[in-house]
């Protein structure tokens, strides 16, 4: 195994639209997914000598996906709360809504839509990561793990508890 990255330009057309999928799956945002994929290739770019090819590349840019996924939606989290906090105190800071934004998404199928990726991102942080990495990429269940850093077992087990606590919430909004 080299211990040297593919070239720059070669990864970026290689998985710049799989890094813009999952993180379009992940915030629902067509304007975050963009700016996460742009951070993703600078993030690369900048720690290209930190890959320790224990890995596959793949995973690593999927780990690189999610961690800047996860950032967004607690920076999305933090906007809310702040949002709050001002309401609270009678400013008008207006509150602060995320943003249903998905092109692959018609207008007749996108209220059900909204509806799935709100009640997805209501599940805890890991069950979803499992959950997008296992449906909307298509992972494996030792895939999802290698990218998660868990075993496929655990995996295997967050995927279940995921669509087991996705049904009770989809449940729960139709009654």
């Amino acid at each position: 195994m080299s211990n040297q990255l593919p070239d720059f330009i070669d990864l970026y057309h290689g998985y710049k639209d799989r890094v813009f999928n999952l993180a379009l799956n992940y915030v629902q945002n067509r304007e975050d997914a963009e700016e996460i994929t742009q951070d993703v290739f600078v993030a690369i770019h900048r720690n290209a000598n930190s890959f320790r090819h224990q890995a596959n590349i793949s995973t690593w840019i999927y780990r690189i996906t999610i961690n800047k996924c996860q950032d967004v939606m607690k920076a999305r989290s933090r906007k809310k709360r702040f949002g709050f906090i001002v309401s609270l105190l009678g400013m008008d800071g207006g509150e602060i809504r995320p943003h249903f934004d998905h092109p692959g998404v018609q207008m007749e199928q996108r209220q059900a839509t909204e509806t799935l990726f709100k009640c997805i991102n209501e599940l805890p942080e890991n069950q979803k990561t499992a959950l997008l990495l296992a449906k909307t990429e298509q992972k494996t269940q030792a895939e999802v793990g290698e990218i998660m850093g868990i075993s496929a077992k655990a995996a295997e087990s967050l995927i279940q508890r995921a669509k087991a606590n996705l049904a009770i919430k989809l449940k729960q909004r139709e009654g």
